[in-house]
């Protein structure tokens, strides 16, 4: 993992590329050994080749170019949860570590948020608010309900506790069976009972398609999906037909594509309450993504192993 830089054995100097300028304080005491420039993907503020630590731009989606000119290039680290745009990318011999734990808090309240509007139907009164009508109505309620949260790492567990607190049992899937916790194998057992189903979990070969239409096809009439995840993990086209339908409704911040075309039918289906991937643009988003970075940093410049290692694929 640790590569010295060609031509020189590793000493402990470290150099390093963040994004943004008004971060580099968060980062915290850095040794002397290590140095931090900005490189906010426009032009290189130094050599690429001897950039050990590199910080991309959070929503840079085309890395190939710029790792290809790294060579000494030791560490990934992401500002975001998800990997799955840099995990083909990165050599071997270089760690890729994502910033898990900044965006929990933050995509959880979305998840929540984004159920309990969608359930109550804020959505359609936040459009008969803008066209100047009072249109009262009756809407489900969270209250007394089950939720199935598929994926059930730090994001789900969190969602879990704000919809225990409005008064849903709570059922659990992840990767691997725990206490408490089933798989995917499980699904067309849990699916029908589940009155809201929250996809949380990391883009994989695995994970590609899972909500399918066989997938929906097992949730109970009225339910609601919320993806909080990747778009890639849902069939938009089976979606589209259930909500279209009126048998199911979706609750979205992320799509396939992304950005959902203007002339895609979901954005004008009233069962439809879509965001634009905002699950973790909240404000202190820096001072959250940054002290983390710091810590990796000191842990490179002292040969201590890192956190936060992306393994098959998250």
């Amino acid at each position: 993992m640790h590569r010295p830089a060609p031509g020189r054995p590793y000493d402990g100097r470290v150099k390093v590329w963040i994004p943004h300028a008004e971060a580099r304080p968060l980062l915290g005491e850095l040794p002397e050994t290590v140095t931090v420039e900005v490189f906010d993907g426009g032009e290189p503020p130094s050599d690429p080749a001897d950039v050990e630590f590199w910080v991309p731009p959070s929503l840079r989606n085309d890395p190939v170019d710029m790792v290809g000119s790294m060579p000494a290039l030791r560490v990934v680290q992401l500002l975001s949860a998800g990997a799955e745009v840099w995990v083909p990318h990165v050599p071997d011999g270089v760690a890729l570590c994502d910033n898990r734990g900044a965006h929990t808090e933050s995509t959880a309240e979305w998840a929540a948020a984004a159920a309990l509007a969608s359930v109550r139907h804020l959505d359609f009164f936040a459009r008969k608010q803008s066209e100047h009508e009072w249109a009262p109505r009756t809407s489900g309620t969270l209250w007394g309900g089950t939720a199935l949260i598929v994926g059930a790492g730090s994001i789900g567990e969190a969602v879990a506790r704000r919809l225990e607190a409005c008064g849903m049992d709570i059922t659990r899937i992840a990767r691997t069976a725990r206490p408490g916790v089933g798989t995917v194998a499980d699904l067309p057992e849990l699916l029908p009972a589940a009155d809201v189903v929250v996809v949380i979990v990391p883009l994989t070969p695995e994970t590609e398609g899972l909500v399918d239409a066989d997938f929906l096809s097992r949730m109970k009439d009225g339910a609601l999906l919320v993806n909080a995840a990747r778009g890639k993990i849902v069939d938009t086209g089976a979606l589209t037909a259930e909500v279209a339908a009126g048998r199911l409704r979706c609750a979205l911040d992320v799509t396939e594509p992304e950005p959902l075309p203007a002339d895609h039918p979901l954005w004008g289906l009233e069962g439809a309450l879509i965001t634009p991937h905002a699950g973790g643009a909240v404000e202190g988003l820096l001072e959250r993504c940054y002290p983390p970075v710091g810590e990796q940093i000191r842990r490179l410049a002292a040969g201590e192993p890192l956190a936060n290692v992306v393994e098959h694929g998250y």
